[in-house]
């Protein structure tokens, strides 16, 4: 097991190292390092508690390290470039959907803050994509869980992202609506655009991803390619890291 990846490769998108977060004595980042490439897809797993979403807050530009170095899309995350902004769509906890606006109002009002042009096109095609444009006119209130995680989706592509933080997308969703954003998800992966997911869902993460991380007490028990993960293992793998991770952070800091 090691906290990092060691190999550099040779233009990555994403280059993270040594990150830290502090909320006072609590390490939510505790030193995270590695590098993702244009097209690859991560899969990061771990507890809850482990960091997952703060890594994805910083990396977003959503929030600042306390020490530590990223850069997404060769830009600096503290810098809040607006060019970086424009590489990445993220799909977080918070939907930033009005629910009484339709679906093709919400995405013409986020194409008008990126200041696109031929909105009502682009919205409808994003749609399409995501298979809501029959209900492109419903209040976005009625819509299931399953509807309004596709819809944001919808809105995180809508300007064409080279870059995808996804948070925890498959919470709260039951199977059907699982195999639909799965679907999607896979979709949009292709070798111009990186994804970095956050799930705790073993089967579908391990099945999208080129790299798989477990992310435990703020930093990364492993980062491996998926071609080296015995997947009809991972699970007892997933629970022995858990606990021989928190049992050293433990000895370290009793």
């Amino acid at each position: 097991m090691v906290d990092s990846q060691t190999s550099q490769p040779s233009n990555p998108v994403i280059e993270v190292r040594k990150l830290r977060k502090e909320f006072g004595v609590l390490k939510a980042l505790d030193g995270i390092s590695f590098n993702l490439e244009r097209g690859e897809f991560l899969s990061v797993f771990g507890p809850n508690g482990a960091g997952k979403t703060t890594l994805i807050k910083i990396l977003s530009g959503l929030t600042r390290p306390s020490s530590g170095t990223a850069r997404v899309a060769g830009f600096e995350v503290e810098g809040g470039h607006p060019e970086m902004r424009r590489e990445i769509g993220v799909i977080s906890h918070s939907t930033a959907l009005y629910g009484d606006l339709t679906p093709l109002e919400n995405l013409i009002f986020f194409g008008k803050m990126y200041g696109l042009g031929r909105l009502k096109e682009l919205a409808l095609t994003a749609l399409e994509d995501v298979g809501l444009a029959p209900r492109r006119h419903d209040p976005v209130r009625t819509f299931s869980r399953g509807m309004i995680q596709r819809l944001s989706i919808a809105r995180a592509i809508l300007h064409d992202p080279s870059i995808l933080f996804l948070d925890e997308p498959f919470t709260g969703l039951d199977i059907q609506a699982s195999n639909v954003l799965k679907e999607n998800l896979i979709t949009l992966h292709n070798k111009k655009r990186t994804i970095l997911m956050t799930t705790h869902d073993v089967s579908c993460g391990l099945e999208m991803c080129d790299k798989v991380a477990l992310q435990v007490m703020g930093r990364f028990a492993f980062f491996e390619d998926v071609e080296g993960i015995n997947k009809d293992k991972f699970e007892e793998m997933y629970f022995d890291a858990v606990r021989d991770k928190q049992f050293a952070m433990g000895i370290r800091h009793s």
